[in-house]
């Protein structure tokens, strides 16, 4: 007989707008174990599972604690310092996102004029236990907030359709808002003002891209960031609050880093596609990485904005085993590699604009555009092998930009400093040979040093706030380096703020429109650090508005 071992929630803390997915652990009749779903029109073992939810309203009104959300508020987290009860016990949480939310509320439950979808609640002692779903997942709704939800798991005989044996239940903590941090705003550089994301309207002629790390599942261990409340970083609510975030940016071209494959494959890339983006995918190699799940570099574009012509693939572990082959003395070439091989990859994409949904014909010549999404290598004692990377990349992107006149972007994160050598590389188009970081050569790959250099005229494209004049602009100049122009971090964890990711662009073919506004340390600090229950990665976004100007000779 199929018997139900185990229900289990990987956080019980419940979001709205979050879904909900319970571990169902079952004992088949030949005693094996199985987490596989059990449905009405396949029976096992002459067996099915039944699931419901219910709201779990008690006769006695608890207000949440903004603080600890899974508990009941207390008078010393009730009462901020205005004593504005209300704004403490719901500010931090706001519900206003709770449209995102896929289930039914109670005010929704029948069909139209019909009889009512679910019964009506049943009375338990001082509580009222409401139906509120039928399916093994479950989304709360903002009817569900400050009320604990109630899943219930029966395993049914596929004959008589009669429960056998007790259900299998389990309780979670209250729902709770899903958090609304302020939204970040657009700033014109040529001095304009800003301008709210739900009201921009990209010009003619302009585009916006997007660049963020948004933490892949794999990497968002407990013990790494242990000051992150575990229901604000398991994946199922962060997955709900990226996106979220990602289409309220509605950027024509989205560049993304650490994307696990079967994220992309089962998340991301349809959830876009519904918001008019096609997308390409590269994942990291697998010489060292080791598992089903690996994570790499998406690119998305506007569909009705772009169309795809070329994709290139740049495998590290490749070009590695290249260099090995023609520079490292046999007898090195194993612990060359060992050194080298580290399975991050770029994926550079070739775009085509399109003026109201068609293709560019402007006097016979086609307006491309070449996109570039990388995600370099973090260990912070391989400087060679990050120079290398990026060095790499660069090369290939010479070779496109001499076969082809045509803008680039070069975006992601290089988990690099503002000084490093990969950025002065990127930023300066050379590499002092005094740098620090070239005495760490090993392998002597980076030698003569005067191989490394570039002739693409890039910029950094947050540097344009430097170059702003005016007292509309010293907040965010602030929140800038003074030395190398960059953001003062784009990464902030308990152990680390700095900055590690770009948006480099040809300022011989592109000049900055505008740019997402940066934000302060101590607005982040007040949750610790990220990953936190309003941003859920480690890194922000950065987002760039660009206009294609006349090209001029490069130099």
């Amino acid at each position: 007989m199929l018997t139900v071992v185990r229900v289990h929630l990987p956080s019980d803390i419940p979001i709205v707008g979050c879904e909900l997915t319970p571990y169902v652990l079952l004992r088949r009749f030949d005693s094996t174990l199985s987490t596989d779903d059990v449905l009405e029109s396949s029976p096992l073992d002459g067996h099915f599972l039944r699931y419901k939810w219910y709201r779990v309203q008690s006769d006695k009104n608890v207000a949440v604690c903004s603080i600890h959300p899974s508990e009941p508020a207390t008078m010393q987290c009730v009462v901020n310092e205005n004593g504005n009860e209300e704004d403490e016990v719901f500010g931090r949480y706001n519900s206003s996102n709770s449209n995102l939310s896929g289930s039914a509320s109670s005010a929704s439950l029948t069909n139209g004029n019909a009889a009512p979808m679910y019964p009506a609640g049943i009375r338990n002692g001082n509580e009222t236990w409401f139906e509120v779903g039928r399916s093994k997942t479950y989304t709360p709704t903002a009817d569900d907030i400050g009320h604990v939800l109630k899943f219930e798991c029966s395993v049914v005989d596929a004959v008589t359709k009669s429960p056998v044996g007790q259900a299998s239940t389990l309780q979670t903590n209250r729902v709770i808002p899903a958090p609304s941090p302020i939204p970040r705003r657009i700033i014109r550089v040529d001095g304009m003002g800003h301008l709210d994301l739900d009201r921009r309207m990209t010009s003619s002629g302009t585009f916006t891209a997007l660049s963020y790390n948004v933490l892949s599942e794999t990497c968002a261990s407990n013990d790494l960031y242990r000051y992150c409340p575990q229901w604000a970083l398991s994946w199922p609510y962060r997955r709900q609050n990226l996106l979220r975030e990602i289409i309220d940016y509605a950027a024509d071209i989205i560049c993304l880093q650490e994307v696990q494959n079967d994220h992309y494959d089962e998340f991301f890339a349809p959830e876009l596609d519904k918001h008019g983006y096609h997308s390409l995918f590269k994942r990291k190699t697998t010489e060292v990485s080791s598992g089903n799940t690996i994570d790499g570099c998406a690119t998305f574009f506007r569909r009705d904005k772009f169309s795809h012509v070329k994709k290139y693939e740049v495998e590290f572990n490749k070009a590695a085993q290249s260099l090995t082959e023609a520079m490292i003395p046999t007898a090195q070439k194993k612990t060359a590699l060992n050194r080298l091989v580290k399975d991050n990859v770029a994926l550079i994409v070739v775009l085509e604009t399109k003026v109201n949904n068609q293709l560019v014909d402007n006097l016979g010549k086609r307006q491309l555009l070449c996109v570039a999404n990388t995600h370099v290598h973090v260990q912070q004692d391989l400087k060679d092998v990050k120079l290398w990377q990026v060095h790499t990349l660069l090369k290939g992107l010479e070779k496109i930009a001499t076969s082809a006149d045509i803008p680039m972007l070069v975006c992601g994160d290089f988990n690099s400093v503002p000084g490093s050598a990969p950025h002065a590389l990127l930023a300066m188009g050379k590499v002092d040979p005094s740098h620090p970081d070239l005495t760490v050569d090993p392998l002597n790959i980076l030698r003569p040093h005067s191989k490394l250099v570039h002739q693409l005229p890039l910029v950094s494209a947050y540097s344009s706030f430097a170059r702003t004049a005016g007292l509309a602009f010293e907040q965010h100049k602030r929140r800038l380096d003074g030395g190398t122009k960059e953001p003062l971090f784009t990464s902030v964890t308990r152990d680390f703020v700095g900055t590690l990711d770009y948006i480099f662009y040809t300022a011989d073919s592109l000049v900055v429109e505008s740019l997402l506004e940066l934000l302060d340390e101590e607005s982040l600090r007040k949750d610790t650090a990220l990953p936190s229950p309003g941003w859920s990665s480690d890194h922000i976004a950065l987002l760039a508005e660009f206009r294609c100007c006349k090209n001029k000779s490069r130099h």
